[in-house]
């Protein structure tokens, strides 16, 4: 299926488009409002579409919200993954990360100060199962520990961003709504346990099949990248961007 992908400012969204990943969140999650996908999008300030080529018709896409904070006296930027959807016709294809790494480029620019992190939640094992696929040092991991300052700063992003519904001992958010999977797209197969970033997931988040959101964070920087994280930052992918 030939895909391209966009990079849209949330504010120059065609309704057409809010409209369309409206109806493809609430195809794959239960409980979720319009109003409260509104709210949500009005949070963010990008967005990265993903449309079938000749149809036009969405496949996928991904919520942004990049901005700089000070952290213990030095500024830091951070890249906050919101809504991330991509239909499972489009499962095969790497247009995504291809896509998300060549935003990060991107918005670098726009963003230029200080280290650069992304912060995640995860509410589901294939979105968490990004991280080790392209980032060599990521938290929280199976085989290491959050070092202290990551775990400050994780803390710090999460507390700031997410209030009382972050769970600082548990190291999850849990949303008031949250939006959860529908039964065929929930749950963790079983032979995707002996992955043991997939196993370490289920037990670090066992509330993720309630919409419960796992606190992530790994730095972005082309040193942190694995060989397939890599072939992602190098490659040319065509992004469209309209701001």
């Amino acid at each position: 299926m030939p895909m391209q992908a966009r990079l849209v400012e949330v504010q120059q969204l065609l309704k057409s488009d809010r409209i369309a990943m409206y109806s493809l969140l609430n195809t794959h999650f239960q409980g979720v409002k319009p109003e409260r996908f509104e709210a949500d999008l009005e949070q963010k300030n990008w967005v990265i579409l993903l449309e079938d080529r000749e149809t036009k018709t969405l496949k996928g896409f991904s919520t942004l919200l990049v901005y700089e904070t000070q952290f213990e006296g030095e500024v830091v930027s951070v890249v906050y993954s919101g809504d991330t959807i991509v239909d499972p016709s489009a499962w095969s294809s790497s247009l995504l990360p291809r896509a998300w790494i060549a935003s990060i480029h991107f918005l670098r620019d726009k963003y230029p100060n200080g280290k650069l992190y992304w912060l995640l939640i995860s509410s589901g094992y294939r979105t968490y199962r990004f991280l080790p696929i392209f980032w060599k040092e990521f938290y929280p991991c199976y085989d290491t520990p959050t070092p202290p300052r990551i775990q400050v700063l994780m803390q710090f992003l999460a507390h700031t961003r997410f209030d009382n519904y972050y769970d600082k001992q548990a190291g999850v958010v849990r949303f008031p709504h949250p939006q959860v999977l529908r039964e065929k797209l929930c749950g963790i197969p079983q032979e995707r346990l002996k992955d043991s970033h997939i196993c370490f997931f289920q037990t670090q988040n066992p509330g993720y099949e309630q919409g419960d959101e796992l606190v992530c964070l790994t730095e972005i920087k082309e040193e942190n990248l694995t060989p397939a994280g890599r072939r992602m930052w190098f490659a040319k992918a065509s992004l469209g961007v309209a701001s």
